[in-house]
């Protein structure tokens, strides 16, 4: 199924830095940024288990607990199972996004693609969430760095277990789509030649922004489109880099991409644009995205995100950026 059929807008919601993404968030800030979220008239939050080793999914299932169920639609993940036992969240070998939730839940996370997983997986998700149901689910991180060259092992782990329970759960009305939540393009083209099972959609986080686009741009976007696979776009801030952060690729933002930044800013404040208006509508403009889900941590930041969507930009701007090479010559862009 197309989720462009029951997604409520084409703005949605990352909830990763409610899992105390890069710092601790008081309860108090993180349930006001929720209730934000809603009053601005978004309706699709995505969470997962990883995020703060499930306090991102307990953190938004409080929220969303008193709202009606049939008003908002609801992803989250599976690979990854979160124990009760408890370990040292700085210590986990998380390859790039080590560290990322150290200030998260100290519960053991185990990585596993099995269907008995899944299966367990979801069941206590929406334990955690405090629903009876869920929209869509991703098959989350399967091609992360830490398997180094054993990606393809875990892949086809994931392929043989949590690909065929998702395809049964939609296909007995279960769950309404699947897909994958990676920031890598390879395991998503991967899928698109598989005959079965089939993804109704993919979340793909950092490879379809201003900073990073040209390799999604090529084969997968066009293939997406041509298979009617819909295509949501995670991280559309590079991690932050983009929005006022010091974070790209979930580390310390190196000299050459603050300095790209700082190029994008200046032609932005040149040309009367704000940056993040630039970098949600250029993720947008391509016609395989269905959504776009940037995080957030503070209320203002979800009506900064709310008003960017609808700011208008000048074609003189993204001619700007093409013509320094900033963004690709064949990239679409809103309004051209």
């Amino acid at each position: 199924m197309s989720i462009r059929s029951f997604l409520p807008g084409r703005l949605g919601f990352g909830t990763a830095p409610l899992g105390n993404m890069f710092r601790a968030i008081p309860e108090e800030e993180a349930a006001a940024t929720v209730n934000a979220a809603w009053d601005k008239g978004v309706r699709y939050f995505d969470t997962a288990p990883f995020y703060g080793a499930g306090l991102s999914e307990i953190r938004l299932g409080t929220v969303l607990a008193d709202r009606p169920r049939d008003e908002f639609v609801l992803s989250t993940k599976v690979g990854r199972v979160i124990l009760d036992e408890v370990e040292d969240p700085s210590a986990r070998d998380l390859g790039e996004k080590g560290g990322l939730f150290a200030h998260g839940r100290p519960n053991k996370i185990v990585n596993d693609y099995s269907a008995d997983a899944t299966l367990r997986s979801i069941e206590d998700s929406l334990k955690r969430l405090r629903t009876d149901r869920l929209d869509i689910v991703w098959v989350h991180d399967v091609a992360q760095d830490f398997y180094g060259d054993e990606w393809l092992a875990a892949y086809e782990s994931a392929r043989t277990g949590a690909f065929r329970v998702l395809q049964r759960l939609r296909d007995e009305g279960v769950i309404k789509a699947w897909g994958l939540g990676v920031n890598r393009v390879e395991p998503l083209e991967l899928t698109l030649d598989l005959d079965e099972p089939k993804p109704d959609a993919f979340l793909l986080a950092g490879r379809y922004t201003l900073l990073d686009h040209e390799r999604a741009l090529q084969r997968l976007l066009p293939a997406a489109q041509e298979q009617n696979v819909d295509i949501v776009v995670g991280g559309p801030y590079s991690s932050g880099v983009l929005a006022g952060g010091q974070h790209f690729e979930y580390q310390k933002a190196p000299a050459g991409i603050v300095a790209k930044v700082e190029r994008v800013k200046e032609l932005a404040r040149q040309h009367g644009v704000g940056i993040k208006a630039a970098a949600l509508q250029f993720s947008l403009a391509h016609p395989a995205v269905a959504a776009v889900i940037p995080g957030a941590s503070r209320p203002s930041r979800v009506a900064e995100d709310a008003a960017a969507l609808g700011e208008k930009i000048p074609a003189a701007f993204w001619a700007a950026l093409r013509a320094e090479g900033l963004i690709a010559r064949d990239a679409p862009v809103p309004g051209v």
